[in-house]
């Protein structure tokens, strides 16, 4: 992705070495139990502030490597475009965009939605209407899920602003359904990330109308996609998937929602919660 010497986004806040509370738990996506716990009316804080806790709460001076400064410029920059993008697109529909904050931080961190460790991934909290991403999880995309590329981080980012776009578009509350057995619950939590995945996708599209893709980064998307669908992560944890139990998607679910925002561009196309066959 063409990236170096252009805008950076003025809305991240820097948190890292503040400390705070290690919590043990999660996993990538594991921030998807906010969602869930939205959906079935209840108070996502509690379940946040209800994972296991080390005890740990300090404050250390924090030193950037060489690495993690390229990287922090790098999401800066990518979270300027989906301003950019989404910004227009709202326009279009006579909207306005509120953009987000994106919060770096390492080890855990406090939000409106409880406090999480960096072992939930990254993610998004409605409560505050802000991003939360660890930089150490390019090396986790890159050793641990078989997914390197600069573009590969740019999906997950552009997912979590889409769950920001579905936030203030209301498309999560117009579709929520208090009382979800956890099946339930499950399935519609599988709606919400796959249209955050389309979403993605037509950031990526517009990212391409203007000349920023390179060649392989398409590749690097699809194959992050693929790596954090469910069904490839239960594999690798267990040997099996129990698909009753997805709360993201299966990998083609993932790689197929975010090629179709890929293609298609705009919001319209992307209402997983009426599609028949996802």
């Amino acid at each position: 992705m063409k990236w170096k010497g252009r805008r950076q986004s003025t809305n991240v806040e820097d948190r890292r070495g503040m400390g705070g509370k290690t919590l043990v738990g999660g996993g990538i996506g594991g921030i998807v139990i906010v969602l869930i716990v939205m959906l079935l009316g209840g108070n996502p804080g509690d379940l946040l502030n209800g994972m296991t806790d080390n005890g740990s709460n300090q404050s250390v001076p924090y030193k950037e490597s060489d690495q993690e400064k390229e990287l922090s410029s790098f999401v800066s920059v990518v979270l300027a475009d989906t301003e950019d993008v989404w910004t227009k697109e709202f326009k279009e529909e006579g909207k306005v965009y509120k953009k987000p904050k994106l919060v770096l931080y390492n080890g855990s961190v406090q939000s409106a939605c409880g406090t999480a460790g960096s072992s939930a991934g990254p993610f998004y909290c409605p409560g505050d209407q802000k991003l939360y991403i660890d930089l150490s999880f390019y090396q986790e995309l890159k050793n641990e899920f078989h997914a390197p590329g600069d573009f590969a981080m740019a999906y997950v980012i552009a997912h979590e602003v889409g769950h920001h776009v579905q936030n203030l578009l209301g498309t999560i509350d117009q579709n929520s359904r208090q009382h979800l057995s956890k099946k339930q619950a499950n399935a519609q939590s599988v709606r919400v990330e796959l249209q955050a995945d389309y979403l993605a996708g037509v950031w990526a599209h517009h990212a391409q109308g203007m000349d920023l893709l390179e060649k392989g980064d398409l590749k690097e998307a699809i194959t992050a996609a693929s790596a954090v669908g469910d069904d490839t992560l239960q594999k690798k944890a267990q040997g099996y998937a129990v698909p009753e139990s997805f709360t993201h998607g299966s990998s083609e679910q993932r790689m197929r929602w975010f090629n179709k925002g890929f293609m298609n561009g705009t919001i319209e196309g992307g209402d997983t919660f009426h599609a028949k066959d996802l």
